[in-house]
């Protein structure tokens, strides 16, 4: 088979540190060449440690890891060619942003003509000719992320690996740096890894988002299937944007089956292809949170849409939408997000019942 230069897989891949903490388990991953991929997930999941074995700066206790079809298991960060960026920037104060690129052409020998050409082209490439001569301390936290990005890129890794480069940022330059991060990705057509624990990071950012939790993968693939269509209830939950339900099966009718949520109200739920169930069985669902529309007891139903009896703990306004926070079904937390407009056409308070509905078919069977 042939595979891109910036090509990933990880087979088998462990990690054990000393006292037997295990922070990567059995991970089995492919990351296309060229492709933006996004390691999410909390604190001490293990994407961390993933992205500095693709590195080089860990060794995996067991399995492989391949860059362009080569097991690199072994060898330094230079011989794989992969470049990091780390969360620090790690600039150097007393040299000027031109010095700041060529550095790592320095060590590795080019010539002063050589690196100043090379870092000319890499000044253009991420906007900042008119600061080349400033130094750090002079600049923005966005411009001192692109030096850093450009000096990582300089070197012409077939992978570069971003620790958390957003972090550190308000959230408009946030917004402004996810998006000048893509554009340098695409023209530079590397394969970018990029660890992060916040969830719109990644799905705004991401061709491959790659959910984990206690160093295991929950769910990988593109970033749309992974928020919409979450596989299971850790990945509903933590992305969000999704209220989860649990129940019993009542009844399985063909494609449809009833459901018993926990206060007995029932629900209808269509049945995944190829998924069985019988009677009696627990089950988790899902239901996308701006799928939900909220209406009058009283009101009449078509008949593909269920509903949920709740009332309303908190309404908060979100500018674009209105989340109001529901107590439904036993106490279980469930969120409707409401387009402003419409919800300021017929606004609900807090303390009043209200019926959660959502069409049939946009509920989702977790496994």
């Amino acid at each position: 088979m042939i595979v891109g230069r910036g090509h990933i897989e990880l087979a088998g891949v462990c990690k054990s540190f000393d006292g037997g903490t295990l922070a990567v388990d059995g991970v089995n991953l492919k990351i296309p060449d060229g492709a933006y991929c996004c390691f999410l997930g909390p604190s001490g999941c293990g994407k961390t440690t993933i992205l500095r074995m693709i590195a080089g700066h860990e060794e995996p206790t067991d399995g492989e890891i391949l860059i362009g079809g080569e097991n690199v298991v072994g060898l330094p960060p230079i011989a794989r060619r992969t470049a990091m960026m780390f969360q620090s920037y790690a600039l150097f104060p007393h040299l000027n942003v031109r010095d700041n690129i060529a550095f790592a052409l320095r060590v590795r020998g080019l010539s002063r003509a050589a690196r100043r050409d090379a870092a000319e082209a890499m000044i253009e490439k991420v906007r900042l000719g008119e600061l080349a001569d400033r130094l750090p301390a002079q600049l923005s936290g966005g411009q001192q992320q692109r030096v850093a990005l450009a000096r990582a890129a300089i070197t012409e890794p077939r992978v570069l690996l971003l620790d958390e480069p957003l972090s550190a940022l308000d959230e408009q330059l946030r917004v402004q740096m996810r998006q000048e991060l893509r554009r340098m990705q695409r023209e530079l057509g590397i394969t970018f890894v990029h660890v992060t624990h916040t969830q719109l990071e990644a799905i705004a950012l991401a061709d491959v988002v790659v959910v984990m939790e206690k160093g295991r993968i929950k769910q990988a693939g593109a970033a749309r299937e992974v928020y919409a269509a979450p596989t299971d209830r850790y990945v509903a939950e933590f992305l969000g944007g999704q209220n989860v339900l649990s129940g019993r099966v009542q009844t399985v009718n063909g494609s449809k089956m009833r459901v018993a949520a926990l206060d007995a109200s029932e629900i209808e739920v269509p049945l995944s292809a190829g998924r069985r169930v019988a009677a009696g069985e627990r089950i988790d669902v899902a239901v996308r949170r701006d799928d939900i529309e909220l209406v009058r007891p009283g009101t009449p139903l078509p008949a593909d849409v269920t509903a949920l009896a709740s009332r309303v703990c908190a309404v908060e306004y979100q500018g674009s939408f209105v989340k109001v926070m529901l107590d439904a079904a036993g106490g279980t937390e469930f969120v409707a997000y409401v387009p402003e407009r419409r919800f300021f056409e017929n606004p609900v308070d807090v303390g009043e019942v209200v019926l959660a509905t959502w069409r049939v078919e946009r509920a989702r069977l977790l496994s």
